[in-house]
């Protein structure tokens, strides 16, 4: 059953319980949390990458996993959160503004973290999803970080990019979704060739697979950039074009409709609500309710002309979704 307006819920750790204690013990500097809920993700690589990443968000700003690191060096998941949380903190101050050699520095001593996080587990799909997120802040080729970030593509109509990366992703985790979003990120930090990837990814994505979803994150992104250069007219001239349409139903039918709803990531809900409702598509009504109360800033703060209003867009469609008569598939 829906939850009611009053009762939505904004947090990182959306309806994993175990995350959230985790995060709550990681913003007092304690890890222990942290460790339990990584030792449960052995064998699941998917869940490992996913909690990986919100621990790392979550302890960017402490020194939890550095005390971690500095009292078990040779713990596996030590290593590899400590490259996770390096990484994080490169990102945050390239975002920031950090460049030149302080930010080739930063970059060299989270890649050095993420290599002995490999070396020590080889097998972890994690430490390379890494060095593709480091790949995000190269973003100049005549001044390169590194050469693998610029290697060859395997189609055409595709540009350089840290394939080789992406590769060694795939050798441990086939078509991971988060290191495909971090090619999609490398691709949007300099500015060509995130559609056609997203597109080209869902030519062999199997159903089920979230990668399914890919190009809808990269319309947003085009369209926040629109927004925040004034290049757009309106959401509705925007979003009501066929090839939007087309992925939004290929979001629902060819992902939603398929993936086990245990692995279902709560950011790809609500893109793919919201491309169901700006596209005119519809036929949202399960996915919010699959939603439930969890909110989450994005997409819904990206494609508003005012950041503030996002909540309230996302519960008027959630509303309208949630009352069409007979609006299940």
């Amino acid at each position: 059953m829906a939850s009611s307006d009053t009762d939505l819920i904004v947090h990182a750790a959306g309806p994993d319980e175990g995350l959230r204690l985790a995060l709550e013990d990681l913003r007092i500097d304690r890890y222990l949390e942290a460790k339990r809920l990584l030792r449960a993700t052995y064998g699941d690589w998917a869940l490992r990458t996913s909690r990986s990443q919100v621990l790392a968000v979550g302890a960017a700003n402490n020194k939890a996993i550095d005390s971690w690191y500095a009292e078990e060096p040779s713990d596996p998941d030590a290593l590899m959160m400590r490259a996770r949380v390096l990484t994080q903190r490169v990102l945050n101050a390239h975002r920031g503004g950090l460049s030149g050699r302080r930010l080739i520095s930063a970059v060299n001593a989270a890649g050095a973290a993420c290599k002995a996080a490999a070396d020590r587990w080889p097998a972890d799909p994690v430490p390379y999803v890494c060095f593709l997120a480091l790949a995000q802040t190269d973003v100049d080729q005549r001044f390169p970080h590194h050469r693998a970030h610029w290697s060859p593509p395997p189609e055409k109509m595709l540009p350089p990019g840290p394939w080789m990366v992406l590769d060694r992703v795939n050798e441990r985790d086939p078509l991971n979704r988060e290191a495909y979003h971090r090619m999609l990120g490398v691709f949007h930090a300099r500015g060509r060739g995130g559609l056609d990837f997203a597109q080209w990814v869902t030519t062999f994505a199997p159903e089920g697979s979230p990668l399914k979803l890919l190009p809808l994150y990269a319309y947003v992104e085009t369209y926040r950039l629109q927004l925040e250069h004034r290049q757009t007219a309106s959401v509705i001239a925007y979003w009501s074009t066929a090839d939007k349409a087309h992925y939004a139903r290929q979001g629902l039918y060819g992902w939603f409709a398929h993936a086990d709803p245990r692995s279902y990531s709560l950011l790809d809900l609500h893109y793919l609500a919201y491309a169901l409702t700006a596209t005119g598509v519809g036929h949202a009504t399960e996915v919010f309710e699959a939603i439930g109360p969890y909110m989450t800033t994005a997409p819904w703060a990206l494609v508003t002309p005012n950041p503030q209003w996002w909540q309230s867009d996302f519960r008027s469609a959630r509303r309208r979704a949630l009352s069409v008569i007979g609006g299940r598939r």
